[in-house]
């Protein structure tokens, strides 16, 4: 089965992975342009420069703290090779095939869709967790029919305008790929110290949206407490 991430992809369940193995020569298939392949090492650069004195307890049990070190090692950890294919869809970013260890596919997407630099990231981060084949490569949930936002409108991806009901598109705990994706994304809003306005306005915005995938509500409130959003709306109530 494999794995994409159209409206962002993948699976699901449990922290605590120790991988003492780690890779800095990232390889690429003969078939990756340049212009790909410098678009994601400029990216995972990025990712490495960020630094922070603060991180929330679910970042701390996933990624480690907010910093470019912790980030890298986790990422090298995980993720030995990168591909290209079309992931089976015109819309897809990035996808895994659990049949190949430590390998992601990138799309021609990720270079052409207008998203942010944090959010393309977001994206490479979540392929990655889906290479962990010792928690099932955390599989997606399926999305609820139908599936409606707090406004009653229908819930669609954010990447492609798509709605989402009845996809496999969501998750129903902090630790998969989704849920890894959010504390990834609303770490560096909150946290990251070197991070200019904008990076953090777009971290948000794309944590906000990747967080209304979380369906299981223990699951979201878990979440919402971790990045204290849980005392602030209690404070608006009151």
């Amino acid at each position: 089965m494999k794995y994409l991430l159209t409206s962002v992809s993948v699976m699901a369940v449990v922290a605590g992975l120790f991988i003492t193995e780690a890779r800095a020569d990232l390889q690429f298939d003969s078939d990756v342009e340049p212009a790909l392949k410098n678009q994601i090492l400029a990216d995972l650069q990025f990712m490495g420069s960020i630094t922070s004195t603060h991180s929330t307890a679910l970042h701390q049990q996933i990624f480690g703290q907010v910093n470019g070190a912790d980030y890298t090692k986790w990422f090298e950890a995980r993720v030995f090779t990168v591909g290209k294919q079309d992931c089976g869809s015109s819309i897809a970013v990035a996808c895994v095939d659990p049949s190949y260890e430590n390998k992601i596919w990138m799309t021609e997407n990720y270079t052409k869709f207008d998203h942010p630099q944090i959010a393309r990231l977001s994206v490479v981060y979540h392929e990655a967790r889906h290479t962990e084949s010792e928690h099932g490569n955390w599989g997606h949930a399926t999305c609820p029919t139908p599936f409606l936002d707090d406004h009653g409108n229908p819930v669609t991806s954010i990447w492609t305008g798509a709605q989402l009901a009845g996809e496999a598109a969501c998750d129903v705990t902090p630790f998969g790929s989704y849920g890894s994706q959010t504390i990834l994304l609303k770490n560096i809003a909150l946290n990251c110290s070197n991070c200019n306005s904008k990076v953090k306005a777009d971290a948000d915005i794309f944590a906000t949206d990747q967080l209304g995938r979380i369906i299981d509500a223990n699951a979201k409130n878990q979440m919402k407490r971790d990045f204290g959003l849980a005392r602030e709306e209690m404070n608006i109530a009151i």
